[in-house]
């Protein structure tokens, strides 16, 4: 059984004690990491990373790597918001690795969304799209055709910025048959029609 890494905004669990919030404000790796949140909520992203940053080393010395991944997690978010992709990769595969160790597969899969965004706006297609057939198989091992057709929408997305329309045709299709199995007929037949005219295009 993978043991899941705490997601970010799972530092204070939902209904948690007055006394629970005490304790997390009392630690101050976790009280960085909390301003860190509050600030990439309003928008100012120099205050977050700070504090964000200040975090990573709070728990660095804690040697607590559920806090260092959930705030280089976090960091790399912030740079993802700021256009700066190169750093925002560093950050998710410091949070990745640290998941990888875990066998956190759920986690793991929530990094890669965001890898792909950032491999993506960097222009790297390639690699975009490998992260993303990675998620495909994913979502089809843990059963998920919520998540399956989510990413097939993006892999068709990809396809299309690399010129490869039949490819986004076939990855469009595939999500109508998705549909279709489960008696979705309307959204079925959108996709069929949005498969047909991506292949008139091309």
């Amino acid at each position: 059984m993978s043991k899941q890494i705490q997601p970010p905004e799972g530092l204070r669990p939902a209904g948690a004690s007055e006394k629970r919030e005490e304790e997390i404000l009392q630690d101050p790796a976790k009280a960085d990491y909390m301003s860190g949140r509050q600030y990439y909520s309003q928008g100012e992203y120099t205050q977050a990373a700070m504090a964000f940053h200040n975090a990573l080393r709070g728990f660095e010395e804690q040697g607590d790597d559920q806090g260092v991944a959930n705030a280089s997690d976090r960091l790399g978010d912030v740079c993802l918001a700021r256009e700066e992709y190169g750093m925002a990769l560093d950050h998710y595969q410091r949070a990745f690795d640290i998941c990888l160790k875990e066998e956190d597969i759920f986690s793991q899969a929530a990094l890669n969304k965001k890898r792909a965004v950032a491999f993506r706006r960097l222009g790297k297609l390639e690699r975009a799209l490998d992260i993303l057939l990675d998620l495909f198989d994913h979502h089809a091992e843990t059963r998920n055709p919520k998540g399956t057709v989510e990413i097939l929408e993006v892999i068709a997305e990809v396809y299309l910025e690399q010129g490869d329309g039949q490819k986004a045709a076939d990855a469009l299709r595939t999500i109508a048959g998705i549909h279709r199995n489960f008696k979705h007929a309307r959204l079925a037949e959108e996709f069929e029609q949005r498969a047909r005219a991506v292949e008139q295009v091309q």
